[in-house]
């Protein structure tokens, strides 16, 4: 699928960053591409690259145009990433816990009301999902997910919150999140989670990154107020899949 793709698009920004787009829409295939040249960026050694940044459909690339030029910079990249993808490496997994309802998911029911269904079964139907990180942004460690079952695909909030605390596990539009810190949001709340993605202090100070894959399930509230207690400590009590 990601070879059907046109050739990425080359866009100034500002006068030293480019972006190279892969799609004008939300495309698994595209964030596959914007990951791979992001990882074959640093290792090719271009003189004048100082940071990269991935996102759903492209990669900003910023540069120092007194080193490379726009143009000879842009040839190298769309050289890059004309290339065929890598093989595919086994990606992290991690098992996150999540308590579902009450204080921790204030939207949980009125969800379930917007879809006609029960509250249980959207908490069944996101555990269900297998994620991938195809993003970080926002704020630091607020993990953008991919995956999110087509049942669950509902529009923002019309009211965005100026206040969603830390840890909220939420769904907007085609997409579900880990909303690390408290953060103003216009997503629907379903839950929390224990689990620190970013921790200043903490090595890994974040937890996830893009290409990762994620799992939820599910906690009591004693349990999580029990984890959240070693969280806060530097623990990480995500769980690795794959390990």
């Amino acid at each position: 699928m990601a070879e059907t793709l046109p050739p990425p698009r080359l866009l100034p920004s500002g006068d030293s960053a480019v972006t190279v787009e892969f799609s004008r829409t939300i495309d698994d295939a595209a964030n596959e591409r914007v990951l791979a040249l992001d990882k074959a960026l640093a290792t090719a050694s271009i003189e004048g690259i100082s940071e990269t940044i991935p996102t759903y459909r492209s990669l900003l690339v910023h540069y120092d145009p007194g080193r490379i030029g726009f143009d000879a910079l842009g040839e190298k990249l769309l050289a890059i990433a004309g290339q065929p993808l890598p093989p595919t490496t086994k990606a992290r997994r991690w098992r996150i816990p999540v308590a579902y309802g009450g204080e921790h998911g204030i939207d949980l029911e009125d969800v379930a009301k917007a879809l006609n269904t029960t509250p249980d079964d959207i908490v069944a139907r996101h555990v269900g999902g297998d994620y991938r990180v195809a993003m970080i942004g926002f704020t630091p460690g607020w993990s953008y997910l991919s995956g999110l079952d087509k049942s669950l695909h509902m529009s923002r909030r019309q009211s965005p919150r100026l206040f969603t605390p830390a840890g909220t596990i939420s769904i907007g539009g085609i997409q579900a999140g880990i909303q690390c810190l408290a953060a103003p949001s216009g997503w629907h709340l379903l839950g929390r989670t224990p689990v620190r993605t970013y921790q200043l202090h903490r090595n890994p100070t974040f937890l996830t990154e893009p290409g990762d894959r994620v799992t939820f399930f599910a906690i009591d509230h004693k349990t999580f107020e029990e984890l959240d207690r070693a969280a806060e400590a530097g623990e990480i009590i995500a769980e690795r899949a794959d390990a």
